[in-house]
């Protein structure tokens, strides 16, 4: 194996790759072992390639209406506050069941939880099909939603169990990737195969891609050797974690960032509606953001991993997104929007990955799940929130430009958070340390 060292004053990026676990000895099925103190096991990455695709399954079939709440409005004679549901019910019921999610893949295992959520994501997929008007979608649509944290949950431990630390952020990074491919596909290429085909064809499509990729991931995923979990394992309990006060700014950063990104995806073609742009370029601009954040989880979470510090990229992912954020909203020009989509993407949707990351570096291994369903429970909060915030704040006239200032204030104070978190990346996690200084010089 390579020897990758972590040196803060070059950018020797260590990129993937396979190596043998180093660890004997499991007791009771759990293991009491830090992530960083161990090697990335051999088949990690075909279990993190099989989950990333599962993931982005279920993020293209939240998104893929975001581009056609007008058409929706249209064809069902519904408002543009309920065809606008078909996309909130997913935040909605993350905060509901975004804790019982993370306990379940702490106490059951990644590969059991995700495994479920992928089915019966795959079986309400099928329903959507069957076009028995508004209600009947939105039904649907409830039961991909509720199915969706018990599958994007497991990404931390996933990692936390199968990853050295020295590639946690990467490998969380190429899991985010496959969920930023699920929303750029379900983004910019829904409208077209809605208009090339028909509503109903564009199910059918969707429903065999949720089928093929759940029974993918039922052959080929499973647990880690020496995976955290069981009955002797005993998550700690919500007070614990929210009393750290790192993870509570990181949580606090999950609200604000998720709930601006979901604002801006949700609201995206009737942002740019009023600067001349139609529904079409409006996917392809919101696919232009998710494909730059393709990238960027790619390349900043390596860049994390190679330098050993998390804190300065987070402050420069918000920072870079308060400066595209208003031009991006305000632009007539659909070149320049595509170009300003790729940039905010690019830089500011990493931040997500890092965020990830430093949650399971300071709740542990045996907490990964538990915490990070806190970190969405708190990040979809802020999308619901914000979703409905936005819409209120934008009152009865065509533009959205309130609500554009609306989510340039959530990035100011996301900014100023970022700047007092500590630095998490040499942190090692485990009850003994809760609440210990995470800064590292």
């Amino acid at each position: 194996m390579p020897n990758c060292k972590q040196n803060r004053s070059s950018l020797n990026i260590c990129w993937p790759e396979i190596s043998e676990g180093a660890i004997q000895g499991v007791s009771n099925g759990s293991s009491s072992m830090n992530h960083s103190e161990h090697e990335t096991y051999r088949g990690a990455w075909p279990v993190l390639l099989v989950f990333t695709l599962v993931a982005g399954i279920t993020q293209l079939l939240w998104l893929n209406f975001a581009p056609l709440i007008t058409l929706v409005q249209k064809q069902y004679g519904v408002s543009e506050l309920w065809a606008s549901t078909l996309i909130l019910v997913f935040p909605l019921l993350y905060v509901f069941l975004s804790l019982h999610s993370g306990a379940l893949i702490d106490r059951r295992g990644f590969r059991f939880t995700v495994g479920v959520g992928a089915v019966v994501t795959a079986a309400f997929s099928v329903l959507r099909i069957f076009d028995f008007g508004f209600w009947w979608l939105l039904f649907a649509q409830v039961g991909i939603a509720a199915a969706q944290p018990y599958v994007v949950n497991g990404i931390s431990k996933l990692v936390s169990d199968w990853f050295a630390e020295r590639q946690g952020a990467i490998a969380t990074g190429v899991g985010t990737m496959g969920m930023f491919l699920g929303m750029a596909v379900g983004m910019a290429w829904t409208p077209s195969l809605v208009a090339g085909s028909s509503l109903k064809t564009a199910m059918l499509v969707f429903a065999v891609i949720a089928s093929v990729s759940a029974g993918l991931f039922l052959l080929v995923a499973r647990e880690a050797p020496n995976a955290s979990y069981g009955s002797a394992v005993n998550p700690r309990s919500f007070g614990d974690l929210v009393r750290q006060r790192d993870l509570a700014l990181v949580f606090a950063l999950a609200f604000l960032g998720l709930g601006f990104f979901n604002g801006l995806t949700t609201w995206l073609e009737q942002i740019l509606a009023p600067n001349g742009i139609n529904a079409e370029q409006a996917g392809l601009v919101g696919g232009a953001l998710i494909f730059g954040g393709i990238f960027g989880a790619g390349l900043i979470p390596a860049l994390s991993d190679s330098v050993g510090r998390r804190k300065p990229f987070v402050i420069g992912c918000i920072g870079a997104a308060l400066l595209t954020v208003y031009p991006l909203c305000t632009g007539h020009n659909y070149t320049v929007l595509l170009a300003l989509g790729a940039a905010t993407g690019l830089f500011f949707l990493p931040a997500y990955a890092l965020l990830l990351e430093m949650c399971s570096e300071l709740a542990g291994p045996t907490s990964a799940g538990y915490a990070t369903g806190l970190l969405m429970l708190m990040g979809n909060g802020g999308g619901v929130v914000v979703i409905v915030a936005m819409q209120l704040v934008k009152g009865d006239g065509p533009s959205y430009l309130p609500a554009v200032w609306l989510m340039l204030g959530l990035l100011v104070v996301a900014f100023g958070l970022a700047l007092v978190v500590g630095e998490t990346f040499k942190f090692k996690g485990g009850p003994g340390n809760l609440g210990a200084s995470c800064d590292s010089p």
